[in-house]
């Protein structure tokens, strides 16, 4: 029998130890990570027992009658180990409408881990999801790079490489993300009207936390920031959190090189590289000028997930 029990502080230990051997669950899941932002919102994250064994981990917030894993995370489906399988799966899924129906919760929003980032095989979850009844609500799409099978690059991109050699761009590792920040609210603001989810402080505590996950590289010219990158780096993969690229760095294939270095050398050993979601209106909306950028680099389709799954 599985059963279920909220997470509190005294299981941090018990909750990290379990996501660094699970197959398919990464540093942000990690409560240090979780947790940073854990004045924005309700936790509401679940453990998984079977056999009084901790079996599954679902990270989740609270949004008034409705949970939804997890309110600060871009995914946060079940986090699990070798010792899933379909039919527990179905058992959990299972526990978690009881634990819902024993807290008044009326309504799941899953939000499913997509596959690249996954060590192993499992996607028993899309499965419970399905047996469930459980409704497509939205779906991103996202542009990967298979570094193992890339696309070759168009013309007009390796010009724009070649130009940023030619003008003298180096591409340097940097932890000074306060200029960082301050050049992509500076261009978020410019064409999108928007702010950073994180701020410096945020990044530089998250960088503290994890050194060997979270990095910012920078194109400079004379000392001055022209672009810059920050990635999560996980075991097999590589994803760009955050891009910004200055008009001057526009005029001069700044980000270009930044990119081009991050593909073809410092991170040629990974799987994937993943510059995520060019989405809007919850996956409604196409952004064509985002993704044909990074179309134009070989990314492709990678979909993010999520469902809804309403109490009977």
């Amino acid at each position: 029998m599985i059963y279920v029990k909220q997470y509190n502080d005294s299981l941090k230990d018990l909750w990290d130890v379990f996501v660094k051997s699970s197959k398919n669950g990464t540093f942000m899941f990690e409560r240090d990570y979780m947790d940073y932002h854990s004045d924005r919102f309700v936790d509401n994250s679940l453990m998984f027992y079977k056999d009084d064994k901790l079996f599954a981990l679902l990270s989740a917030s609270l949004h008034g009658d409705e949970i939804r894993s997890h309110g600060g995370l871009t995914y946060g489906g079940f986090v699990v180990d070798d010792n899933m399988k379909a039919s527990y799966m179905l058992e959990c899924f299972e526990a978690l409408k009881f634990y819902m129906k024993e807290n008044n919760i009326k309504k799941l929003i899953y939000k499913c881990i997509p596959y690249i980032y996954h060590q192993k095989l499992c996607e028993e979850d899309l499965y419970a999801l399905f047996a469930n009844n459980a409704n497509l609500i939205r779906r991103d799409i996202a542009s990967v790079i298979d570094l193992e099978n890339k696309i070759k690059l168009p013309k007009g991109r390796k010009s724009e490489i070649s130009k940023a050699r030619r003008e003298g761009i180096e591409v340097v590792y940097s932890e000074n993300f306060r200029d960082f920040i301050n050049l992509e609210n500076e261009v978020l603001k410019k064409y999108h009207k928007a702010t950073a989810v994180h701020t410096a402080d945020e990044l530089q505590y998250l960088k503290s936390k994890f050194s060997n996950n979270i990095h910012l590289y920078e194109a400079r010219k004379a000392g001055e920031l022209l672009a810059g990158v920050v990635v999560y780096e996980y075991k097999s993969m590589v994803h760009t959190q955050y891009m910004a690229n200055s008009d001057d760095g526009r005029k001069l294939g700044a980000l270009d090189l930044i990119i081009d270095f991050l593909i073809n050398e410092k991170y040629n050993n990974k799987k994937y590289f993943d510059f995520g979601i060019s989405t809007e209106d919850n996956g409604r909306y196409l952004n064509t000028g985002l993704i044909s950028q990074k179309e134009g680099f070989g990314g492709r389709a990678v979909v993010y997930d999520f469902y809804e799954l309403e109490m009977e």
